[in-house]
């Protein structure tokens, strides 16, 4: 929503914003004054610049910097991040002086922090987490004391086991409510009115919580609640969600550092990103801990890898060669790129551009003089410059001038990858249907990260057998693109899910608009009408959550086929109840004994209905003759 974005920066004074939302707003910063306005341009976790994301954030900080030179106008950069490696370069591509210039050891912390690593000799992943659990608790039992404790597991599955193993043992051990600090009777009260999952409220009431993407919203805002308060003392859960959690601890047990990657199928280590906030979760400055401890349960294998990544401060490299098409496609869009040599200029704005001569290897280049330099970057933009001509996304001119075309311009208005775009105009044609466009819609490339987690091929297979719409034959379960053509139909369906499944079926949607009105400009640039009908109608399916076909009473709330079924009953019998302002039009008592709903759900009924739009439309037709 760029233009909803707009009026707040308009509005606001301090503007907080993802890399990828600023990206959408600052790429046209020659027409907005607002962003040439930013005086105090703030980075949180620079570190991450070497992560999957960090290309984006590589881009929005030189273009910051690029933005004050063009306009002449001094802006403060600020960024703040882990202990680094190579921070001197980040400074010298932020234009930090030496004055302005922090770096501080990992040792260095509000906090002291103790580190143990443990390795385990088994190569088998079930086996070895069995063989922490013991280990796990000996460590609360010995460190923990009365104090919380947080414990990080690969899996959903894993936080009950381990739960569960935590109970058990606590019980063999002489003391089952060693890990439950606060009033029993208060805790069997919370649990009672908001926990529903019958293992969680067994673990809480011995002090041991447990929360993960799979439960409700409600119950784990409760369960953290507790653990906040000092109630439990346990509180454990998938790496995966370390940065959705804000509590600390003054212990924190890592069981083991691999996790399933469903669309890899493979066993892949955590991000060292992820690592360090999960150990930096250790220790809590304003609850006065003396010194925090970490213990790290690993493969043999990995522990020395381990030990250096974790008390040595973090190298990181520049990704941006990876993912500069878009990149490149949109500053071509905005004309902050008119040729080649323009690419070649933007590209010594970025931490891409330090690190090359520090460290060539990690970049492929054979030397580190100017010559060398100057070379890989021209090979890179030549390389870029020639997929985005190959995409029809850009024209390259006499072999120098640089212009966006169509599909280009689309790629960098709707914020999505000129691979989609591509995409879309190659498989789309005039005879294309609303199958087809979902088919086409769910192979995004937007879609790609979508995670699909282990065994979970077999659930989305028994629910596409229960939607209106047969997949590809080809289809393959695992695979994203698959999953979100499926959560899509479940989606028009009203098809109920697993909290898990919600969760993707909302990343899914969050995508489908923009994407569904880019289909609709690469199609209207061919000057198709009935394929732009059925992208459009596609756009409303996903507002509503209907299919096309469906009774359009359906998209008011609440309203069920029962409902719709004796709706249609009183029109056949003479009471108008079709259409939306048929039910405004009805008699109170007539509409409640229709609808049969409580009064808070009839009062979501009347504000839907009294906010839908009624529009008359007049229209003349003239036939012209020509002399």
């Amino acid at each position: 929503e760029t233009a909803v974005d707009l009026k707040f920066l308009e509005r606001g004074q301090l503007v907080l914003a993802t890399a990828e939302q600023w990206d959408m707003v600052s790429r046209r910063w020659k027409q907005r004054k607002n962003v040439q306005d930013v005086a105090l341009f703030v980075v949180d976790e620079i570190h991450l610049i070497g992560g999957s994301e960090g290309a984006v954030l590589e881009v929005v900080t030189s273009r910051m910097r690029y933005v004050a030179s063009q306009i002449d106008k001094r802006s403060r950069i600020v960024a703040l991040g882990a202990s680094l490696a190579n921070a001197k370069d980040i400074g010298d591509w932020m234009g930090a002086t030496g004055h302005g210039l922090f770096s501080f050891h990992p040792q260095v912390r509000p906090v002291p922090l103790e580190l143990v690593l443990q390795g385990f000799e088994m190569a088998h992943f079930g086996s070895r987490l069995l063989a922490m659990s013991k280990p796990t608790f000996a460590a609360l039992a010995t460190h923990a004391s009365d104090d919380p404790a947080m414990i990080f597991v690969p899996s959903r599955k894993q936080c009950q086991l381990t739960a569960i193993d935590l109970m058990t043992y606590a019980a063999a051990s002489g003391s089952p409510d060693r890990f439950l600090s606060g009033g029993e009777e208060q805790l069997k009260a919370v649990i009672e009115a908001d926990i529903r999952e019958p293992a969680l409220q067994q673990t809480l009431l011995k002090g041991i919580g447990f929360i993960h993407t799979g439960m409700r919203p409600s119950e784990r805002r409760r369960v953290e609640a507790l653990f906040q308060d000092g109630i439990i003392q346990v509180l454990i859960l998938p790496a995966s969600m370390c940065w959705q959690v804000q509590a600390m601890a003054q212990l924190v047990i890592v069981m083991d550092t691999v996790s399933y990657d469903g669309r890899e199928h493979r066993y892949v280590d955590y991000p060292i990103t992820d690592m360090l906030n999960m150990v930096g979760k250790a220790g809590r400055p304003l609850a006065g801990d003396a010194a925090g401890k970490c213990m790290v349960f690993c493969h043999s294998s990995k522990k020395e890898h381990l030990k250096r990544l974790l008390n040595d401060p973090l190298p990181v490299e520049s990704h941006l060669d990876h993912f500069l098409h878009d990149h490149m496609n949109a500053e071509v869009v905005t004309k902050t790129i008119e040729n080649k040599q323009d690419a070649v200029d933007y590209m010594t704005w970025s931490f891409y551009w330090i690190r090359l001569a520090h460290n060539p290897n990690y970049y492929n280049l054979q030397g580190v003089t100017h010559r060398h330099l100057s070379d890989h970057l021209s090979e890179l933009v030549e390389s870029v410059i020639n997929d985005l001509v190959e995409s029809r996304a850009v024209a390259s001119e006499d072999e120098m001038s640089l212009s966006p075309l169509n599909l280009g311009m689309i790629a960098a208005y709707y914020y999505i990858s000129y691979t989609t775009v591509e995409l879309f105009a190659s498989s789309l044609t005039d005879k294309t249907k609303l199958r087809g466009a979902l088919e086409i819609l769910t192979a995004s490339n937007e879609y790609a990260p979508l995670p699909v987690r282990q065994y979970e091929a077999r659930g989305l297979e028994n629910l596409a057998r229960h939607l209106p719409q047969r997949m590809p034959q080809d289809a393959k379960f695992s695979d994203p693109h698959v999953k979100a053509l499926v959560l899509l139909q479940c989606h028009f369906s009203r098809q109920p899910l697993t909290v898990d499944l919600e969760a993707d079926q909302q990343v899914v949607l969050g995508s489908a608009l923009k994407l569904l009105q880019a289909l609709v400009d690469v199609i209207s640039s061919n000057g198709w009408l009935k394929p732009a009908i059925v992208a459009m109608e596609a756009s409303q399916m996903v507002v509503q959550g209907l299919w096309d076909k469906d009774h359009p009473l359906l998209q008011i709330p609440h309203f069920t086929k029962e409902i719709v079924s004796r709706c249609e009953a009183s029109t056949a019998a003479g009471v108008d109840a079709d259409t939306v302002f048929d039910i405004m039009s009805l008699d109170d008592q007539v509409r409640d004994e229709l609808l049969q709903l409580p009064p808070r759900k009839m009062a979501d009924v009347a504000a839907f209905c009294n906010s839908y739009p009624n529009i008359e439309l007049e229209y003349e037709i003239a036939v012209l003759v020509s002399d």
